[in-house]
């Protein structure tokens, strides 16, 4: 009977992570944590790798028309900022993307990365962070692109 009970627990806890990772996927406006200003269009998807990633998939500012991203370093050095890959090898774990890496395409830096869902607001938190465990770090918040 015990046996039954945690199976069915955790099926259910299984079903209620599925669809969260559910609600995250898509495409979501991304705001300016400081100014409030709507910024970008980001794609958040599952890769064949069965790792998460997101996209910018268009810039809502036109003064940023063609800006290629020139602090950022590497392979992303002077890429458009449209279409570069700014959420980076994500995991989920209970419905929340974590794992992997967020780009801030304005400093061109790399930050620990944390995804989450909030039902009430239908809004995306996503808290880039310089650690691992997010203490040092900040919240945007995004919002669902109907």
């Amino acid at each position: 009977m015990i046996r039954k009970s945690l199976l069915l627990l955790f099926a259910l806890l299984s079903l209620s992570a599925n669809a969260q990772i559910d609600r995250i996927l898509g495409r979501w406006i991304t705001v300016d944590d400081k100014s409030g200003i709507e910024k970008s269009v980001v794609h958040i998807f599952k890769a064949a790798d069965e790792l998460y990633y997101g996209r910018i998939e268009r810039l809502l500012e036109e003064k940023y028309a063609g800006a290629l991203c020139t602090p950022c370093e590497g392979e992303d050095h002077n890429k458009p900022v449209e279409g570069l890959i700014i959420i980076r090898s994500m995991t989920c774990e209970d419905g929340v993307l974590k794992g992997g890496k967020v780009l801030d395409p304005e400093s061109g830096k790399f930050y620990y990365g944390t995804i989450s869902y909030d039902p009430s607001s239908d809004r995306l938190k996503l808290r880039g962070s310089l650690d691992k465990r997010g203490i040092f770090g900040r919240n945007q918040f995004w919002i669902r692109k109907k």
